[in-house]
């Protein structure tokens, strides 16, 4: 056999050893917990929450970064030697840093500016190096640069999102939902309510819940000041005039990614950033723990559909996600001088939930 056969083959083990670890790391966590949250004033609705900051990388995007190294080691987009590239606002770039560390891979992020320095810590914690970009818009560019410069993958997940996942099952968050519900009073949720970045959790659930037939209808939570709310109403809408951009990181674009697929979803509702960060705050204070801004966006949606249902008197189950932890965002949405200094006055808003979640 010639060299260029024993490199080959020597890449081949490679892949095979690297998916064999990826495997290995996901069979040594436990799923993530759904919290059920006691609505006291809507006895006939339940609400619940996804808990994925419990995975080791501490947020939703934990499922994706495992997704998207899989399909591009299956794929053999990576080897031994690869460089491997994320555009992302930070939680997706985290796990990706971990995951390139367990195969001893390099690994850059490129972030905006803004990204909370928690994050960015983060990223760097597990190995990865950090670029910057003061306009979030050239993110996708200065990614595919960087990849052709180092001979390396850019991983993009705006791209890649929708189809790394197994929407059909394996133990994908749509399929663990239905299963962690089973037992519930009400196990197929009248409402399943998401956010969206990529897209690539809203297509999951969304298709998942076609291939098995469900009654469970889709709401997809999104910044006011994203594309994808005005592109589901309107398929013309495909971008943001320039100046517009949500404090919301994680989800919310300001053009339409190749992973949002809005076929699959039922409902959209826009939510201002004052609106997500009351609402972060008041399931923070309900929970003792605090929560990202994301699910805060998840949480009012989640508030206005229960209104929606008391109001036409039907019960039944609401089933969101709690994306990541609260700590990453100490800086920033939990810091009321910040807010201050952005003119986000969120106290009504947090009172508004409070009334909904709290005893």
């Amino acid at each position: 056999m010639g060299d260029g056969a024993d490199r080959n083959a020597a890449i081949r083990r490679w892949r095979a050893e690297a998916v064999r670890q990826i495997e290995a790391d996901y069979n040594r966590s436990a799923d993530t917990h759904l919290i059920r949250l006691d609505l006291p004033h809507h006895q006939g609705i339940k609400l619940y929450l996804k808990d994925e900051s419990s995975h080791p990388t501490g947020s939703l995007k934990h499922r994706l970064a495992r997704s998207l190294f899989l399909y591009a080691l299956c794929n053999a987009w990576i080897g031994p030697d690869s460089c491997v590239i994320e555009a992302s606002s930070g939680s997706t770039a985290v796990s990706e840093a971990y995951f390139a560390r367990m195969l001893g891979l390099r690994f850059i992020a490129v972030v905006p500016t803004a990204t909370a320095a928690p994050k960015l810590d983060a990223i760097r914690f597990h190995g990865g190096e950090i670029h910057t970009v003061d306009d979030p818009r050239t993110v996708y560019d200065v990614a595919h640069r960087l990849a052709r410069e180092t001979g390396g993958h850019y991983l993009d997940q705006f791209t890649y999102a929708e189809r790394a996942t197994d929407w059909r099952g394996n133990n994908n968050i749509a399929e663990s939902i239905f299963s962690q519900m089973a037992a519930e009073e009400d196990p197929v949720p009248t409402w399943i309510v998401c956010g969206a970045g990529t897209g690539g959790t809203s297509a999951t659930i969304g298709r998942y819940i076609r291939y098995q037939r469900h009654s469970t209808q889709l709401c997809v939570a999104d910044p006011v000041h994203s594309i994808f709310h005005r592109h589901f109403a309107d398929r013309s809408a495909v971008a943001l005039p320039e100046g517009h951009a949500s404090c919301i990181e994680g989800i919310g674009r300001p053009r339409v990614e190749p992973s949002f697929i809005p076929s699959v979803i039922d409902r959209m509702i826009a939510v201002e950033d004052a609106q997500s960060i009351g609402a972060m705050r008041a399931v923070s204070r309900r929970l003792g723990r605090a929560v990202g801004g994301s699910t805060g966006t998840n949480i009012f949606a989640c508030a206005q559909l229960i209104r929606d249902m008391a109001a036409q008197g039907v019960g039944g189950s609401v089933v969101s996600i709690l994306c990541d932890g609260g700590e990453r965002y100490h800086c920033t949405y939990y810091d009321d001088d910040w807010l201050a200094a952005r003119g986000i006055a969120w106290q009504a808003h947090a009172a508004a939930i409070e009334a909904l979640v709290c005893r």
